[in-house]
């Protein structure tokens, strides 16, 4: 932020122990400090929590990125499915109407008639009583 040199620094203490007082000094320095740390703390945090918003949207976007070739892939699956099931569905109209057209001209089975058992009757060679 600051470009402050080693001899600036030296300035500055010295202009602090003139106006401030040996006595107090240590005092102002400690808070000085103190405020430093609590500065770089929040400096910290405010970077940590602009990068965890980039992260976020960062991972948004992928997000929606994912989304969107997922619907892509779906869309596609489901054209390949229609054209597979319209493709089925015309060739068994097809196998169906050839059928139909042999049909006619193809005999069925013939059906003999069952044999059928008659009653035994009285034997030829035998005189009935």
């Amino acid at each position: 932020m600051f470009d402050v040199g080693f001899s600036e620094l030296i300035v500055i203490g010295l202009v602090a122990l003139i106006v401030i007082g040996p006595q107090r000094l240590p005092t102002v320095a400690r808070t000085v400090g103190h405020l430093l740390g609590r500065l770089q703390r929040y400096v910290s945090d405010v970077k940590s929590d602009i990068s965890r918003e980039m992260q976020l949207e960062e991972l948004k976007k992928l997000q929606e990125q994912v989304a969107s070739q997922a619907r892509d892939m779906e869309k596609q699956v489901n054209e390949q499915m229609n054209t597979v099931e319209s493709d089925l569905n015309a060739s068994i109209a097809q196998g169906i109407e050839e059928k139909a057209a042999l049909a006619p001209t193809v005999a069925g089975p013939a059906v003999l008639p069952e044999p059928t058992l008659s009653e035994p009757g009285p034997a030829p060679d035998k005189p009935a009583a």
